[in-house]
């Protein structure tokens, strides 16, 4: 029997998808006359929910914004989807804003029925213990650069290069890219009169100010591709380029690529460039893929791979 409490939740359900419903079909939906469909509504609308309806043949119906946020209905795929989600947002964001993630996390938690609960716990352990350490972007930033985005307003932020360089930026905004794990800005730089790139972490400083720009076309291939070319091979004088002696689809297989372009030499070698921000975590990766290399180069790479090699033989008695 479909009683008032489960006919008042299936009815929420269906709101909550954002369409005009009409009337007669909701009803139907529900299974309720239309009477005891308004006296629903009604109801919900007590409880918090800013139904709207609309006049006309049947009427419609739909849940518009309020002022506050009521209790949301979320079905399993939906309640897990969420919890990833923002246990990802707290491993990307930085400092006290990672206690914005957290405290609706475990609002969340908190009422997820068992079946779900596991499932959860399961996927957000698996993501901690899969991520790398690396800097992450303050919320505040992440706000800011949004909304000027939006609104397109000119941005002037203090910027630290991979190198440690320090330099005032003054930026027309467009997109923020999440790509590997960290935040990417991409902005026509207005004294550079080009395309960059600009990794949230490294923005401090930020100012948006009262002036706002007319868009441009964006590059070639939209803002991801562009993000995801430039961080993979950023404007930079410190690339390394290695020769992998083994076929690409063996190293393809065994190397994380994405901070660097791996290409074919011919059938039985493959050649890697890369611009990271450590030569000697890239030492490392280059060390664990397994196949006979050589390091072409830069010397900065030659050098750290030496030490590197001489501190494992040592460690072996060697």
């Amino acid at each position: 029997m479909n009683g008032p409490s489960t006919r008042i939740l299936e009815l929420l359900s269906l709101l909550q998808d954002g369409r005009v419903w009409d009337g007669a079909e909701l009803a139907r939906r529900v299974g309720a006359s239309p009477r005891t469909l308004r006296r629903d509504l009604e109801r919900l609308r007590e409880l918090g929910y800013p139904v709207e309806s609309a006049r006309g043949p049947g009427g419609g119906y739909r849940l518009a914004a309020g002022r506050a946020m009521p209790p949301l209905l979320f079905t399993d795929d939906e309640a897990v989807a969420m919890v990833v989600g923002l246990r990802f947002a707290a491993l990307t964001w930085a400092g006290a804003d990672t206690g914005v993630a957290d405290g609706a996390l475990g609002k969340l938690e908190r009422v997820l029925p068992d079946r779900l609960r596991h499932r959860v716990r399961a996927v957000s352990a698996s993501m901690e213990t899969g991520s790398r350490p690396h800097r992450k972007a303050d919320l505040g930033v992440l706000r800011a650069l949004g909304g000027a985005a939006s609104g397109r307003n000119h941005v002037r932020f203090h910027y630290t290069s991979r190198g440690g360089a320090e330099t005032d930026r003054r930026v027309e905004p467009y997109a923020q890219v999440l790509f590997a794990h960290r935040w990417y800005l991409l902005g026509w730089d207005r004294d550079r009169d080009d395309w960059r790139t600009f990794r949230a972490d490294r923005i401090s400083d930020l100012e948006v100010l009262g002036t706002t720009f007319a868009p441009r076309p964006l590059p070639p291939g939209g803002a991801v591709s562009f993000v995801q070319d430039n961080a993979r091979l950023p404007i930079t004088r410190h690339r390394a380029t290695v020769l992998f002696h083994a076929p690409l689809e063996t190293v393809s297989e065994r190397l994380i690529a994405e901070a660097g372009e791996l290409t074919a030499v011919d059938a039985g070698n493959c050649r890697y460039v890369s611009a990271p921000d450590s030569w000697e975590w890239l030492a490392i990766t280059l060390a664990m893929v397994g196949v006979p290399y050589t390091v072409e180069g830069p010397p900065e790479l030659i050098e750290v791979s030496r030490a590197l090699a001489g501190r494992i033989a040592r460690a072996a008695g060697g």
